[in-house]
């Protein structure tokens, strides 16, 4: 079994950083089994296309326009990601459109695909967190675990 857990964002953009700040979490309180591997895109693109392949499960972890208020948290299961990608907010998220295109299209997509989107406050140069998305992070770390156990995934913290 191969289960991945991505955080994109470009951790110079404030709030476009919640990816990357959710998996840096993740990693540092729960014990996660080895079939599990934790990935900091970044802004990477289509580097992470090997890695990603064949995945039983990808959970995506990445700030998203939702059209709510800002630290309002959404889940995407499946069908319903790829959308989240159509509409631009950073230049990360080219690349992992064109990241789950290529999967798609080399037969490869994972066979389980989860999204837990944030909606920032600020896109403004800066290296924090916004206090209201940061806020969201225990959320976003309980949404990220539920995922992997209901994937049967054990999941303890450290």
């Amino acid at each position: 079994m191969k289960v991945v857990v991505l955080g994109v964002g470009n951790t110079l953009l404030e709030d476009e950083a919640i990816g990357v700040r959710a998996v840096e979490l993740l990693q540092q309180r729960y014990q996660l089994p080895p079939e599990v591997q934790v990935i900091d895109g970044g802004t990477a693109g289509m580097e992470l296309l090997e890695p990603l392949e064949d995945c039983d499960k990808l959970i995506i972890v990445d700030c998203v326009r939702v059209g709510k208020p800002p630290a309002t948290v959404i889940l995407r299961i499946d069908d319903e990601v790829p959308a989240f990608f159509r509409t631009k907010i950073s230049p990360h998220q080219i690349g992992v459109s064109d990241v789950l295109a290529a999967l798609t299209l080399r037969e490869r997509f994972p066979k389980h695909l989860a999204l837990i989107g944030i909606q920032p406050k600020s896109l403004e140069c800066g290296i924090e967190l916004t206090p209201e998305i940061a806020a969201t992070l225990p959320q976003v770390l309980a949404m990220t675990v539920e995922q992997l156990t209901n994937f049967g995934i054990v999941v303890t913290e450290k």
